[in-house]
């Protein structure tokens, strides 16, 4: 089993990420279940703005693509920035909106039994709301949602340090993010014992 883990962090590497400080949690709990997991930073790569599946020279997005068409579980990671996900992470949702026509050979979406989990990060409060927003775009398009699949950290309202820097309540989302884990390779395992139907002919 593969999960595909997107850091949408607004940093790009070598910078420290928080957001992927957290998803590390998660990555390490999936593959202590034997998943093999592939982390990639949104901001690294030449990802069009768009809503199509390939917007031709230079779009770093169909390669990302097939390892996400290659994976069971994906993972998007985000930090909250105004209240709200990243542009990073709003770009890959309407990236993956281009799915929406494509079938696999048995008439199904080919994001069925496809399993998503979540991560989201802020200095202040909006973390919940984002779960939200990007679960219900991911659900739309056809992935399934688990329960209890994501975590966060957030320093409390008001202004504070991030999440490396800080001790507040991180064992909650370090707890969180191993049963989020859990959770969806779950879900996906049962997804590959009894597959979503495919349309009746």
């Amino acid at each position: 089993m593969k999960a595909l883990v997107l850091n949408c962090t607004l940093k790009k590497s070598p910078e420290v990420s928080n957001t992927e400080a957290l998803a590390q949690v998660v990555i390490d709990e999936m593959e202590r279940l034997g998943v093999e997991t592939n982390l990639i930073r949104v901001a690294d790569h030449n990802i069009i703005t768009g809503i199509k599946s390939d917007l031709g020279d230079g779009d770093a997005w169909p390669a990302i693509l097939k390892e996400l068409l290659a994976s069971e579980i994906l993972i998007i990671a985000t930090p909250t920035w105004v209240g709200t996900l990243s542009s990073e992470a709003l770009k890959v949702l309407q990236r993956i909106n281009g799915l929406y026509p494509a079938r696999d050979e048995q008439g199904r979406p080919v994001t069925f039994n496809k399993v998503a989990g979540f991560v989201v990060t802020g200095e202040e409060d909006g973390a919940r709301h984002v779960v939200s927003e990007i679960a219900g775009a991911l659900m739309d398009v056809g992935f399934t949602i688990a329960p209890q699949s994501y975590t966060y950290w957030n320093n409390g309202p008001g202004p504070g340090d991030s999440y490396l820097k800080s001790d507040y309540r991180k064992e909650w989302s370090i707890q969180t993010g191993r049963a989020a884990a859990a959770n969806v390779v779950a879900v996906a395992r049962a997804l590959q014992n009894t597959p979503m139907p495919g349309n009746a002919e």
